[in-house]
């Protein structure tokens, strides 16, 4: 059974951002709240956690995994940014963006994806993910949790929210829950490994704000 953290999700408790840090640190899994959808997470440097992030979620081995940074100078470490990604990235984050960008040997081959050696990377809006950021020191994995109901749409209600604790409650260590409504819409992919031609690879929260940026 996992443990559960009720975090302020404007004013999170330092206390107890810094059990989560120690934990992850420790290799545990985490539920957590995003500025997009809750999402399954751990320490970008733990093997054996991505390992069973990559279970939970049954992706395999070739399947990449996002990851969360602080800024955007966090990003250049993981990442090789060109000049137009970097302008592209700066009027972007931070915000509900993912962005596909050629990985460095920072990021575990485990995460990345393996023919192409990119990354998805975003900078969330969100005080508990930034707070989880500073006090862990490194990018933590940010897979999307949520599973679409039969007519594709996301869960919203409160009810749902706790029908994700239920079902991911035996299979996480911790399970970060704050005192807002959960996300319904996916991050916008942006494509800017490419320096020469950045695109929209997936549709999702405010990406109309993307095109004036990108075009």
């Amino acid at each position: 059974m996992a443990t559960i953290y009720n975090l302020h999700s404007q004013n999170p408790q330092p206390r107890r951002i810094a059990e989560i840090s120690n934990a992850l640190k420790d290799g545990a899994v985490m539920l957590y709240p995003t500025d997009t959808v809750y999402a399954i997470g751990c320490d970008l440097q733990s093997k054996s956690a991505i390992k069973r992030v990559r279970e939970i979620k049954q992706l395999s081995n070739d399947k990449p995994l996002t990851f969360c940074c602080s800024s955007l100078s966090n990003i250049s470490e993981y990442a090789l940014v060109t000049d137009q990604a970097y302008r592209i990235m700066k009027h972007l984050i931070p915000g509900p963006y993912t962005f596909l960008l050629p990985a460095t040997k920072l990021v575990p081959k485990l995460v990345m994806n393996p023919k192409r050696k990119t990354s998805g990377i975003r900078v969330p809006d969100h005080v508990i993910c930034q707070a989880l950021l500073s006090s862990l020191d490194n990018p933590i994995i940010s897979t999307s949790a949520h599973l679409p109901d039969i007519d594709g749409k996301l869960p919203t209600l409160g009810r749902e929210k706790i029908r994700l604790f239920d079902n991911l409650d035996n299979l996480v260590d911790m399970i970060i829950e704050d005192d807002s409504e959960s996300g319904s819409e996916f991050s916008t992919i942006i494509d800017l490994s490419d320096g020469e031609a950045p695109k929209i690879v997936r549709q999702g929260l405010n990406w109309e704000s993307v095109k004036r940026w990108l075009y």
